[in-house]
């Protein structure tokens, strides 16, 4: 809660890191007021600690007087090794399967019990959809969420489940059985399907892009609209997914 004091102890790294915690992809702008709000700082603690994140460049100030995440932190979140490799290695198949279909393209990988998308190729023709760069997805309604948690073992399934699962449209699937069946399937094929569990009016196909380990390292996905036969874009979907593996476990078979 805003005005609280903070916990004894608390460092001031983590309190500037509660401050950036404020903004996710629903909040990208805030307020002073808010952050203090979101972060449970006082006030007078957020505007000082917001003061040094802005002369330092992790913020920015609009012109409104909300604060927004700054190109510091961008650059620096740009150099983590792991994802970095993964989006250099997948664009240009992302930019292969966009040019054929000219459909919503998206890179995700699992963040937690949600998957999270790293990258997305898309053009006012195609179905609009809710995922932005940096905005997570549920596992059990997407494509490349399937994907992802087909290949992740039963403790991740489990953790789902214990949690719920939420029905985002009237096809969504909320049953544990029924769910855990889809994903057999999904194991067997090699690619996932979501038909209008997300969103109305749009379905996926995704397939994984595993290690050597046979653990997903990403998932790939085509999104398109519900009279697209997704079925016949499948393939496509599995074979840039299958040449990314290759790139990013060393030229080898994932």
């Amino acid at each position: 809660m805003a005005g609280r004091i903070g916990t004894p102890g608390e460092s001031v790294s983590h309190r500037l890191l509660s401050i950036l915690d404020s903004f996710d992809i629903a909040h990208p702008v805030l307020t002073l007021t808010q952050v203090a709000q979101r972060s449970g700082l006082p006030l007078s603690t957020t505007r000082r600690l917001i003061g040094e994140l802005h002369s330092w460049g992790g913020l920015d100030r609009l012109e409104d007087g909300g604060y927004r995440i700054g190109i510091r932190l961008w650059m620096i979140g740009s150099l983590a090794p792991q994802q970095r490799g993964l989006r250099e290695a997948a664009v240009p198949y992302m930019h292969d399967l966009f040019e054929a279909t000219q459909e919503n393209i998206q890179l995700t990988v699992l963040d937690g019990t949600q998957t999270l998308c790293i990258e997305k190729i898309s053009s006012n023709k195609a179905v609009p959809t809710r995922t932005l760069v940096g905005g997570r997805l549920p596992l059990h309604a997407t494509g490349v969420g399937k994907a992802l948690l087909a290949f992740s073992g039963p403790e991740l399934f489990a953790a789902l489940v214990g949690t719920g699962l939420p029905r985002m449209t009237p096809h969504t699937i909320i049953e544990p059985g029924r769910l855990a069946a889809a994903l057999a399937e999904v194991r067997k094929s090699g690619v996932a399907y979501s038909y209008e569990e997300m969103t109305v009016g749009a379905v996926s196909v995704a397939a994984p892009i595993l290690g050597h380990d046979g653990r997903p390292r990403a998932a790939l996905g085509i999104v398109a609209r519900s009279l697209t036969a997704v079925d016949r874009l499948a393939p496509a979907v599995r074979t840039a997914a299958l040449g990314i593996a290759r790139s990013i476990n060393g030229n080898r078979a994932a």
